[in-house]
């Protein structure tokens, strides 16, 4: 995979000079569903260039069930700022600069990993290869030491090392061109819409990027009334987009919580297809870089300048070990609030409510930022359990009953 979890992989294993790395991508161009969201400690821990962010969001408007709209960004200080990227191009800067440290680039499509059969042998990987744009692609063997499965929710590398299924959503995007004037509206600005007609689990977005904004929505629970979500998220954006020319639509699978086996062997699955991606907010792209270069950062170090081969445990006691203790945390505080405010319109309205509050907009702006889970005034944080509490409460007895959902045999399917 050549996502940002797979370039920034390759990235650390290129610079090794006793290692070979080869990075496989079918789509160079691909433009992958996403909001496009990036933390700002990102940009400096990556060294991403400015001109990679469309957009600097400072400010967000929150749209509750009922309509209410609170602002928040308000703490934020004049430095800082969410920076909105388009995928194809940051995937593709991050895979050239890869290259440039030597990774050897194959646009290929990975059709399947046989294992080894001894501790000591090689995978062997069948791939089409389509370089110089043929259709049809070549079939074509690599043997290699070593596998990161960078390659999505769809994975080829977790079936075949038989890491387990996940449950996952369906995140809808459509890229809508609007006026230059409705663009000004949207020049800083992000909104997040929740209540059950954009989403029954999730929230629906208007995100601004270079020329056009990203206007989508996501579900697990109701895959199948997607485009009825989005048609609602568009309704509920109104005026702002109306006229608008659709661009583009995106859909894509996203994974709901990690899979039960992340590594097996000497492959290692990170970013989406090791199911690095938080509830509540639905990122996905700084955990796959971060997830990519922890990974290869243990494994390269494990090699020892190319001299031995890492076993399953070692991978595990660094790269897995390192990477939960780091954001294990940020993983169970968001799917608590994922579980505890998109349950229910109630909930919904309670989540709207207190994000005016100024202490929950400077400790989620903090958190996300710089990736950290913040939250230590022992005064404050009892406060807000209590603010919590009377937002429950008052939020149920004003919103309207969430919309029955029956699908029991599609909401099984796992991949």
């Amino acid at each position: 995979g050549g996502g940002p979890s797979g370039a920034c992989a390759a990235e650390i294993f290129a610079q090794e000079p006793n290692i070979d790395t080869y990075m496989f991508e079918r789509k160079m161009d691909n433009c992958k569903p996403c909001g496009g969201a990036i933390p700002l400690c990102m940009v400096d821990e990556f060294q991403l260039p400015i001109n990679l962010i469309d957009r600097k969001v400072r400010k967000m408007k929150m749209i509750s069930p009922s309509g209410r709209e609170i602002d928040i960004g308000q703490t934020m200080k004049a430095e800082e700022y969410i920076g909105m990227c388009r995928r194809e191009v940051l995937d593709a800067y991050l895979r050239d600069r890869a290259v440039e440290y030597g990774a050897q680039p194959i646009n290929g499509l990975v059709q399947e990993v046989i294992l080894p059969t001894s501790a000591d042998g090689k995978y062997k990987i069948k791939y089409a290869n389509y370089a110089g744009n043929n259709k049809v692609g070549t079939p074509e063997e690599l043997e290699v030491d070593v596998v990161i499965g960078a390659d999505g929710a769809n994975s080829r590398v977790a079936k075949a090392i038989d890491a387990g299924e996940y449950n996952f959503a369906i995140a809808f995007q459509e890229r809508i061109k609007i006026s230059e004037q409705q663009m000004e509206f949207y020049e800083e600005l992000a909104e997040m819409y929740v209540g059950d007609d954009v989403s029954p689990d999730f929230y629906g977005w208007v995100f601004p990027k270079y020329d056009h904004v990203g206007v989508g929505t996501g579900t697990v629970i109701n895959r199948p009334g997607i485009k009825d979500y989005q048609k609602a998220i568009r309704e509920r954006a109104g005026p702002k987009i109306e006229g608008g020319k659709i661009i583009k639509v995106e859909a894509h699978p996203i994974p709901e919580h990690m899979r039960p086996r992340r590594v097996v062997g000497r492959a290692a699955l990170v970013g989406d297809a090791a199911g690095y991606v938080t509830k509540c907010s639905g990122e996905g792209i700084y955990f796959a870089a971060k997830s990519g270069r922890m990974a290869a950062e243990a494994i390269v170090k494990l090699m020892q300048g190319g001299s031995r081969l890492p076993t399953e445990q070692e991978i595990k006691s660094t790269y897995i070990k390192d990477y939960d203790r780091a954001y294990g945390p940020t993983y169970t505080v968001l799917d608590i609030l994922q579980k505890v405010f998109y349950s229910s319109n109630g909930a919904r309205e309670a989540f709207v409510e207190l994000c005016e509050s100024e202490y929950v907009q400077q400790v989620t702006f903090d958190s996300y930022l710089y990736k950290k889970v913040q939250g230590n005034n022992p005064i404050k944080d009892l406060q807000l359990l209590g603010e919590t509490i009377s937002s429950l409460i008052r939020g149920n007895a004003m919103a309207k009953p969430d919309a029955p959902i029956d699908n029991p045999v599609e909401s099984l399917k796992r991949i």
